[in-house]
């Protein structure tokens, strides 16, 4: 039985923003662009989400719930330094660690784990030293398996701890709405609800031929979810072929400049996994799934091996553009890279870097 743990910032960017300016802490606080130029919300500090805004909506809107908010611009050099501090404190606990973003990871603890220190202590302890070192809130979630704890560690948000004991799995999933389920986004949600399907419970109980009519070859996978199993390990750092990150919209978006900056901040994300693992890549892909589900990915080579957040933004908006038509709302977008240099770290042939004017 393995003990994994889900660590995750509440309102990342937010959270740091209030912590290096007292003047916003219990304020309204929204990251990302202008609203006059079609931003959208990068992060809500707790404070604008009881207002009803979110991540991913229109600056614009995020406004019209709360008039009082107080915008900021992202300082995504800052994000990665106290990112980078957090992974340290995961790593200084166990080795096997899992980044999936700036602000989240997983842990598998199981060996760290004793009569005298269980899993919960773990977490309890790992909470503690972030606030203490970082200043910052982190909610925790444990479980044997990593899709139940990432569910968890989202159930009492912020500075939460929730911890789904062996064999409650099931039961825990049970009365949650279907779309807290891996792999179930807003629009599929939406047609699982039409067709009675409320909860991950009701999920679990349709019938194998049911589930592959709707989810096809990915439907054992998605009722063993469903049914609190799931045997994916922890991955370690290994040779890479790729580094990505996408995101879901909360609605279907044709705005250019909505679409432009997530692809902005989703370039930040593989940036800071690029650079940490020290890899530059030739080949920049975009991802792009329409509202009616149809996703497609579109790539470039560039001159030269890529790693900075603005050589990849530059390149993937540039693939973005030419898919943008006045008849076509998306509802997903990805970034990636590929096509790596693996140069040897002693290599005496010196590298071409870009400059910043």
């Amino acid at each position: 039985m393995r003990n994994i743990l889900h660590a995750d910032f509440d309102a990342f960017f937010a959270s740091v923003e209030q912590l290096d300016n007292p003047e916003l802490r219990g304020k309204p606080v929204v990251v990302g662009g202008s609203p006059e130029g079609r931003g959208v919300v990068a992060s809500a500090s707790y404070e604008a989400r009881k207002f009803g805004v979110r991540s991913a909506m229109p600056m614009r809107t995020a406004f019209r719930l709360c008039p009082d908010a107080i915008r900021v611009g992202s300082h995504f050099d800052r994000y990665r330094d106290v990112s980078r501090k957090v992974m340290a404190i995961f790593h200084d606990i166990t080795p096997l660690v899992e980044p999936l973003s700036l602000d989240e990871a997983y842990l598998d603890v199981t060996h760290q784990v004793t009569l005298e220190m269980p899993s919960e202590s773990i977490a309890a302890g790992l909470k503690k030293r972030v606030k203490a070192e970082l200043g910052l809130t982190i909610s925790v979630g444990v479980a044997c398996t990593k899709s139940v704890a990432k569910i968890a560690s989202d159930m009492d948000k912020p500075d939460g701890l929730t911890v789904i004991a062996p064999g409650q799995e099931r039961a825990f999933l049970k009365p949650l709405a279907v779309a807290k389920l891996w792999g179930v986004g807003p629009k599929t949600a939406e047609r699982l609800n039409k067709e009675g399907i409320e909860t991950i419970g009701d999920l679990a109980e349709r019938t194998e031929l049911w589930m592959r009519q709707r989810f096809g070859s990915n439907s054992a996978h998605m009722r063993e979810l469903a049914l609190g199993k799931d045997n994916s390990e922890v991955s370690l750092e290994r040779e890479t072929k790729s580094v990505s990150a996408e995101t879901t919209f909360a609605r279907d978006t044709g705005e250019p400049e909505a679409l432009l900056e997530m692809v902005s901040r989703l370039s930040q994300q593989v940036a800071h996994s690029l650079e940490r693992k020290d890899l530059r890549g030739r080949t920049v892909k975009l991802k792009l799934r329409l509202s009616d589900f149809t996703t497609f990915t579109r790539q470039k080579t560039v001159p030269l091996p890529v790693q900075s957040s603005d050589d990849l933004a530059n390149a993937a908006g540039d693939l973005l553009r030419a898919e943008l038509h006045s008849d076509r709302t998306f509802r997903l977008v990805g970034v990636g890279v590929s096509g790596f240099d693996f140069e040897e770290p002693n290599s005496d042939e010196p590298r071409q870097l870009r400059l910043d004017f």
